[in-house]
């Protein structure tokens, strides 16, 4: 029988991974069969992996191989899969808030998470992050940016997830849902209450209170995470390249991040352009999506990180409830004690000096296997129907927004943190690959029913979707996985104001047989 990553891990153990390496590569995943096209290796000769099984997400890269980071990788992958608790060695240290207690609770399969009819942190495969701004779509200061609805003892969550109610409304667009030939379709997106007394801090933005009736709820859901590392590899001047190509050709872009030929806003400090999240938030990997949900998700401190994800507003309400002051010393017996209970509850939640609770070789670790997750080699590309939809997807302008391809550079990575040195040998590079991530890594507008916040979302990459049902269990798509299928996806596209109308356009005036083969050319992709 073969062994995966995944089966080798679950039936060995910790304590048998060093000895057992030998045995997965006695039994390598299979290659690419003779005349295959460059396309098939979607990460690169460096990036891809030939499983397609439920496993296919899991693979480490052939560079982690290569540069012999194998048992890094293993080790890392531990630490998204367990749960985090307040003091089980190594994964300790949860809390004082956290969104979930593991990673994987948020992407099952390594994937993007489920479409759910409730939130509940504890639900597995809910992927759902809460959006709560005001009415001019600013997240209100008294919440976490992903706001917490989870605490440990003798702390209260600042949402109670009790109380939050998900529906999902029937949504008809202009053409009555619709094809021209007559074959009809459904669409639906989520509208998200939560009532005033869920919250447990006060409703402000700055300092300043909101009020409740101009308070706005959204979901956003986490996105596959294999690949990442490549993507970190595509040189900043490729994507201001992008940028620029797409501002001369008369697109929409958004002025926050570029105008003018130049970049408005780049990552922080540096100067290197944003690429990661649906807002465009987070610049190189280092210091994106993954090395902060490592922290900020779970609230698990490290030598880089020694402070809470936490607000002030929080801080301030907590340590004058008189149920949390009578409580924490029992929970905290160590902590510094002035005699005024309210101050020392203030102090440890704002503390910028707490212990580093995950150690540095941890979270190297979990850095290896972040930056270190294959692509799904893309399948099936020599099929008929595959290459005519893939034509159909070029003819309808797709390509547009989802572009096809990009090459690597040097991948001389950089960590604004500091914690890992441009090019640290202790985490795997993607140097000079053709990649096939089918995004232009730009924000377009799609104008949905209920839409994601600011309305500007970063094209989502379309690699390895396709094998989204069988790796996590769903196959659902779009920020907030309004779409249940590839065909609702494309129909949420095609908003009179939508940037992608015009693909909509063509693609409604499609047979069947030819609708259907641009479903099997993405999904194969």
């Amino acid at each position: 029988m073969k062994i995966t990553w995944k089966n080798f891990s679950l039936l060995m153990g910790a304590m048998l991974i060093s000895s057992m390496f030998v045995s997965c590569h006695d039994d390598p995943e299979p290659g690419p069969e003779p005349g295959i096209s460059e396309e098939t290796y979607a990460g690169g000769k460096l990036g891809t992996t030939f499983n397609s099984s439920a496993s296919a997400y899991e693979d480490p890269t052939p560079a982690v191989e290569q540069a012999g980071l194998v048992n890094e990788f293993k080790y890392g992958e531990y630490f998204f899969e367990r749960p985090f608790t307040q003091s089980n060695t190594p994964f300790n240290g949860l809390g004082p808030l956290y969104i979930r207690n593991s990673c994987e609770a948020c992407h099952p399969g390594y994937g993007h998470g489920k479409r759910m009819d409730r939130y509940r942190a504890n639900d597995w495969g809910n992927g759902y992050l809460l959006v709560i701004t005001d009415n001019n779509d600013t997240y209100l200061s008294s919440l976490t940016g992903m706001p917490q609805t989870k605490a440990v003892a003798p702390f209260k969550a600042p949402v109670d997830e009790e109380k939050i109610v998900i529906t999902w409304k029937p949504y008809t667009d202009e053409w009555g849902n619709r094809f021209e030939d007559g074959e009809t379709y459904s669409l639906i997106y989520p509208e998200v209450y939560i009532p005033e007394d869920a919250y447990y801090v006060p409703l402000e933005v700055g300092g300043n209170p909101v009020a409740y009736a101009n308070v706005r709820v959204r979901l956003e859901g986490t996105i596959g995470i294999y690949g990442t590392g490549l993507i970190d590899a595509i040189p900043d001047d490729s994507l201001k390249a992008q940028y620029a190509k797409e501002e001369a050709a008369g697109a929409s872009l958004n002025p926050a991040i570029f105008a003018n030929g130049n970049w408005v806003k780049t990552y922080g400090k540096t100067d290197h352009p944003l690429r990661y999240t649906y807002a465009l938030t987070r610049g190189p990997l280092q210091d994106a999506a993954g090395a902060n949900a490592i922290w900020n998700i779970t609230n698990v401190t490290r030598s880089d990180r020694r402070y809470h994800y936490m607000t002030e507003a929080y801080a301030k309400t907590a340590s004058k409830d008189n149920e949390v002051q009578a409580a924490f010393y029992q929970y905290f017996p160590e902590w510094n004690k002035t005699g005024n209970v309210e101050q020392d509850i203030y102090n440890y939640l704002m503390s910028k000096e707490l212990p580093a609770e995950m150690k540095d070789e941890d979270y190297s670790n979990f850095m290896v296997w972040h930056r270190g997750l294959a692509v799904p080699a893309a399948r099936n590309m020599n099929d008929p129907q595959v290459q005519r939809g893939k034509q159909l997807f070029r003819e309808m302008g797709c390509t547009y927004c989802h572009r096809p391809s990009w090459t690597t550079g040097e991948d001389n990575f950089t960590d604004p943190n500091g914690f890992f040195k441009d090019g640290d040998k202790r985490l795997p590079r993607y140097p000079n690959q053709i990649i096939w991530p089918y995004s232009d890594f730009v924000q377009h507008r799609l104008y949905m029913e209920n839409d994601i916040r600011t309305g500007w979302c970063r094209t989502t990459p379309l690699w390895g979707r396709g094998l989204s049902a069988l790796c996590t269990g769903s196959a659902d798509r779009l920020h907030d996985y309004r779409a249940r299928n590839v065909i609702e996806a494309i129909m949420w596209h095609g908003n009179a104001q939508s940037d992608a109308r015009r693909s909509v356009e063509a693609f409604r005036k499609l047979s069947k047989e030819d609708r259907e083969a641009v479903v099997k050319f993405i999904d194969a992709i």
